[in-house]
């Protein structure tokens, strides 16, 4: 994907977070968005791997998802692994997914996104959940580091 991006600067020994906001909705939605994602993407420990996070529609999500993973349907959050070593791996969110759902469970969008930002960069550094016990120790390393964002637990049942 190539868009117009606010680049946030790696410190040293810190990987490079880039921000590309490719929907203007989601300063409205989720004021201090941009802090917010560069605040969630760092907290997660991931081994100097450079990071591009998208912010964009379900229209752009939807036609991702068909296109590379053949589920023509919105979903809220899509990675990319970086494709050589050095190139930024990619997460990329919908807005008015995120929106619903945080509505559905109650739950602030910022807090949503938090989550799904972490949830993203967990893929990144090599975390999955396609069996149950790789989807436990996915959850509760989100949680701990969902913690300490100040972000409530989405997996502890109220």
């Amino acid at each position: 994907m190539e868009h117009p991006a606010s680049s946030c600067p790696a410190s040293a020994g810190i990987p490079s977070i880039e921000i590309v906001l490719d929907e203007p909705a989601w300063r409205r939605a989720i004021p201090g968005v941009a802090a917010l994602v560069e605040r969630a993407a760092r907290a997660v420990k991931f081994a100097g791997v450079p990071t591009t996070v998208v912010l964009t529609t379900d229209r752009a999500v939807r036609r991702l998802n068909a296109r590379d993973r053949g589920r023509d349907k919105p979903t809220n959050v899509l990675t990319y692994p970086s494709s050589a070593p050095g190139l930024p791996g990619e997460i990329v969110l919908a807005l008015g997914q995120i929106r619903r759902e945080a509505a559905a469970a109650c739950r602030r969008p910022a807090h949503h996104l938090a989550h799904l930002v972490v949830h993203g960069a967990l893929h990144l550094a090599g975390y999955d959940h396609h069996h149950a016990g790789d989807a436990r120790r996915m959850e509760l390393a989100e949680a701990r580091i969902l913690h300490r964002l100040r972000v409530p637990n989405p997996w502890k049942r109220a």
